[in-house]
């Protein structure tokens, strides 16, 4: 064979060669947008530090331990002290704080992002969750005054990979349909935050995220599942399991459990009774499926004085746990 034969055939070899890599590669691309890889929330093992009157205001919300009087480095170093507990105490790398308007829009906020930005110095996820100003209003109400909270919030937080956001909790005032189109619209307002960092509460109370989690609109994003002991009054796990099941639905992978507990002061051994107490049964349902589905979940709460579901209590300078058996079903429910 002549070298110039030769050569056109090595060409037409190499030509055969890359086509077929490329339609390997378009393949593969193609059957991993099509087939998108399973996910899991459980990165998230985390705590809720509230208000002690609670996070409903129509004021400033003020986590327990903090004050409105308070400077940036005041409520840094708090901070700094109590999720350093929320760690070394239970484990967490999770700390969900509460906001609203108020808190954002007038000077408690130059004060109380020292508690956001400790946490995440600390090497803590940070879920930022907006509250309406009172229980009894499960809407948002005053809508420019929540896009403005909003946008200040993502412009000096949306570029940190460790903050996500979560735009209302417990809308209860709307009905799935209009929740959703409330929550797509955060989306399209800030297209900058990518999807995955969102957390969507479930319709009413945040207890059921069936339709979030079967809305294309809100595809990609995390979803917020409240639930709680009072909310029923069985006494065997599987019971519980059931109920809670039917409110995730198909969702598990983007499902974060933000809000649950049960009473941490009152001496109950949560590591007994699971198939004849109530609230023993609970925490070892959710804990399980938690731990089982590969989900997160969030305490109510970490800290909240006069709380009797406190997992945690002043001690010093420091916190200490509230009920060690607790503790124990709680960190197995992170997967320790």
């Amino acid at each position: 064979m002549s070298t110039r034969a030769m050569s056109h055939r090595v060409h037409r070899v190499l030509t055969r060669v890359v086509l077929v890599a490329s339609m390997v590669a378009v393949s593969a691309a193609w059957v991993a947008e099509a087939q998108p890889a399973a996910a899991a929330t459980n990165q998230f093992k985390g705590v809720n530090w509230a208000d002690t009157r609670d996070n409903y205001n129509s004021g400033w919300v003020i986590p327990d331990g903090l004050s409105a009087s308070d400077t940036y480095a005041q409520v840094y170093s708090v901070a700094n002290t109590d999720v350093k507990a929320f760690q070394a105490n239970l484990g967490a790398n999770t700390v969900r704080l509460p906001i609203n308007p108020p808190s954002v829009s007038q000077a408690w906020w130059s004060a109380y992002r020292g508690a956001i930005d400790a946490a995440l110095a600390d090497g803590m996820k940070v879920i930022i969750a907006c509250w309406t100003e009172s229980s009894s209003v499960g809407t948002i109400t005053n809508m420019s005054a929540w896009q403005s909270m909003w946008s200040t919030v993502v412009s000096e937080y949306g570029s940190n990979a460790n903050v996500y956001f979560e735009p209302l909790n417990e809308p209860y005032g709307y009905s799935a349909s209009q929740w959703i189109s409330i929550a797509s619209s955060w989306l399209s307002e800030f297209p900058s935050v990518p999807h995955g960092r969102v957390i969507v509460a479930g319709t009413g109370y945040d207890d059921h995220v069936t339709s979030e989690g079967a809305s294309s609109a809100l595809s990609g994003t995390l979803l917020s599942l409240h639930y709680y002991s009072t909310w029923n009054s069985y006494t065997t796990e599987s019971a519980w399991v059931s109920d809670f099941n039917s409110r995730i639905g198909g969702y598990a992978s983007r499902t974060i459990v933000t809000e649950f507990g049960a009473p941490m002061t009152t001496g109950i051994n949560y590591l007994t009774n699971h198939g004849n107490g109530q609230y023993q049964s609970y925490l070892a349902a959710v804990t399980d499926t938690a731990r089982t589905d590969s989900m997160g979940s969030v305490y109510w709460a970490g800290l909240k004085t006069g709380d009797s579901y406190s997992m945690e209590s002043h001690s010093g300078s420091s916190l200490s746990n509230n009920n060690a058996s607790g503790v124990t079903q709680v960190r197995w429910g992170w997967g320790y």
